[in-house]
């Protein structure tokens, strides 16, 4: 108890990637490259499809959304990280840095579970084109998009709640908790899993339909103009989902502090290369 007191009292200290030694000088231009390309791509993005009337359709509402959730989770994250490549060791307080893990844990199940709701618009969208506009209307696309985030939230309290119920040292510096944390550890496993496994089985669901739906379409270029509707979507969660997979779900012995923070910094710059292909086009 006097160890939490103290803790909630004087923070912590951010070691970032000070175990790299003078590496940092040399990764700060590039992560920060790669933060303003993707910051600027997202934004890109969410303007354009407000401004251009012909993008509001479901496709672009869900895509403009994980956009403004990448943002938001580069935004809680990259800046403090860039922070400490250049000036090592920084101090956060017990409070912001939970608030800091709610928000960043939230956004990153969001769009797990964006992810799933853009692979239901494909499947409606190649499966049932003729009805398209009729089920993936505002209403449903509202509630899709609400239940995501409601979903991350609900997820990113959980796994922060299991993070900062433990005791930690008095030395402040994280990455390391007093006592043990094989159940914290146990709790996080689970509540990972629950969202990239949830997620992961509604995006196989919709790609097992499409994939039947596809099979059916007798042209060749029928099939193409089909798979070109979801191919973009699905490039991106198989590198969201590898990338996910290899952080959470590989055995506690292979791993590596310096490692995951370098691939745990990679993972936010996914892009989201979606062309402007038709919603509806199966033959």
């Amino acid at each position: 108890m006097e160890q939490t007191n103290a803790t909630f009292q004087r923070g912590f200290v951010l070691l970032a990637f000070s175990s790299f030694g003078e590496l940092q000088l040399l990764l700060f231009p590039l992560f920060l490259s790669l933060y303003l390309v993707t910051l600027t791509s997202n934004v890109f993005i969410i303007i354009v499809i407000r401004l251009d009337s012909h993008l509001h359709t479901p496709m672009y509402l869900f895509l403009s959304f994980l956009a403004f959730s990448e943002t938001c989770y580069t935004l809680g994250i990259i800046p403090r990280m860039l922070s400490g490549l250049v000036r090592g060791g920084q101090g956060i307080s017990y409070v912001g840095c939970a608030v800091q893990m709610f928000f960043s844990a939230s956004w990153a199940c969001s769009n797990c579970f964006l992810l799933a709701a853009m692979g239901f618009d494909r499947y409606v969208a190649i499966c049932a084109p003729l009805h398209y506009a009729n089920r993936m209307n505002l209403t449903l696309c509202a509630q899709l998009v609400g239940t995501s985030f409601l979903s991350g939230y609900l997820f990113g309290l959980g796994m922060t709640l299991v993070i900062f119920h433990l005791p930690f040292c008095s030395s402040h510096e994280i990455h390391l908790a007093c006592g043990d944390t094989g159940l914290s550890e146990l709790g996080i496993l689970i509540l990972s899993l629950l969202v990239l496994l949830l997620s992961f089985c509604l995006i196989s669901t919709s790609y097992t339909y499409i994939l039947a739906a596809i099979l059916r379409i007798s042209s060749t270029e029928g099939r193409k103009k089909a798979f070109s509707t979801c191919a973009s979507h699905l490039t991106v969660v198989i590198v969201h989902y590898g990338c996910a997979s290899f952080m959470y779900l590989r055995p506690k012995a292979s791993y590596s502090l310096e490692r995951d923070q370098l691939i745990a910094s990679r993972i936010q710059w996914v892009a989201v290369p979606f062309s402007r292909g038709s919603s509806q086009s199966k033959d």
